[in-house]
């Protein structure tokens, strides 16, 4: 497979709003080193965490191409050792960075086969999310049949994903969501309760949380919102219940004085996906789980908006609107 010299990618070179995603025409195509290979991106995720090193809530050197997933096709196959058997012409999918861009080197270690039968953009619409979502169902807070879970955006790209996975196992899930048009989706889903925080009657949403578990509260709360929903995440949670925090879609948890978790004994989770498939072992575990459901047409996915790669500043002023619900995906 014939390579160009240069490529499209889209460079962030300082902190700041969606306007820093530049579009640059010429970029360099970089060499895949022992270890490594070259990917033709087709289409590559667009995740949250995007916006944290945009912005600097995550640190990280500039310039830099932002984008944690993507899936194409392998384009080389660096030096040395190929304990995987990649070849060129394979479709893969892979976990690293570097995604909005028309090629990216990317670890062979994250890096797998699509089998056939699943789509690149059904890959794409549940890659990062669906292996977020499985690692933190089964091993942040390993989820039993019966179960109270209250699980924050349940509409946005990993919480219509966990919805299912929740009610896969059968868990009773309360999901929030903002208007009506997120909540008729969630509920969709078979979420037992959806709370719409924007209303006017369900506002208050800790309180309808505890009216659903008649003043129990919930086994475990997931929240990827953070700021906003981490003190109304406390007072909801069950005593020796547990809250997983995994995002901050309104800006980071303040620092959180432990003595707030005495009161009812509670346990405060703050994983990271890459903290669960650190081995090889571990990540095709979660992959050849992920790929089963997809496959098998258990798990749905959504995909809000598949947007070219010069409007990526338009795809993160959505997402941080929250205008959005599903994945949304850029082509390379």
């Amino acid at each position: 497979m014939s390579t160009p010299s240069s490529m499209k990618a889209i460079v962030v070179e300082k902190l700041g709003g969606p306007e820093v995603l530049q579009v640059q025409p010429n970029h360099p195509i970089p060499t895949p080193t022992e270890g490594q290979l070259l990917i033709k991106n087709r289409i590559c995720g667009i995740n949250y965490i995007d916006t944290y090193f945009r912005t600097g809530l995550y640190p990280s050197p500039k310039p830099e191409i932002l984008g944690r997933e993507a899936a194409g096709t392998v384009a080389a196959v660096g030096p040395g050792p190929n304990p995987h058997n990649f070849q060129v012409g394979d479709r893969v999918a892979w976990l690293a960075t570097g995604g909005y861009a028309e090629y990216t080197a990317v670890p062979a270690g994250k890096t797998v086969k699509i089998p056939e039968g699943i789509s690149d953009e059904d890959v794409m619409g549940s890659f990062l999310s669906g292996l977020t979502v499985l690692t933190l169902a089964k091993e942040t807070y390993a989820v039993q049949k019966g179960d109270w879970v209250l699980l924050h955006a349940a509409a946005g790209g990993a919480g219509f994903l966990m919805t299912q996975i929740l009610k896969s196992i059968g868990a009773h899930v309360i999901g929030t969501a903002g208007g009506p048009e997120k909540v008729a989706l969630v509920k969709s889903l078979g979420a037992d309760h959806v709370i719409d925080y924007r209303s006017e009657e369900e506002k208050d949403w800790v309180k309808k949380v505890k009216e659903i578990t008649g003043g129990r509260g919930v086994d475990v709360v997931y929240d990827s919102v953070g700021k906003d929903t981490w003190e109304g995440s406390l007072e909801a949670v069950k005593r020796k219940g547990t809250i997983v925090w995994f995002g901050n879609a309104s800006g980071p948890v303040p620092p959180l004085p432990l003595n707030k978790l005495s009161p009812k004994c509670v346990k405060v989770a703050r994983p990271t996906l890459f903290g669960y498939i650190e081995t090889r072992e571990e990540f095709e575990f979660y992959v050849n789980e992920l790929f089963t459901l997809l496959k098998s047409g258990q798990l749905k996915v959504k995909i809000h908006q598949i947007y070219p790669l010069d409007q990526v500043a338009q795809a993160h002023t959505d997402l941080e609107g929250r205008k959005s619900t599903g994945k949304l995906l850029l082509k390379a």
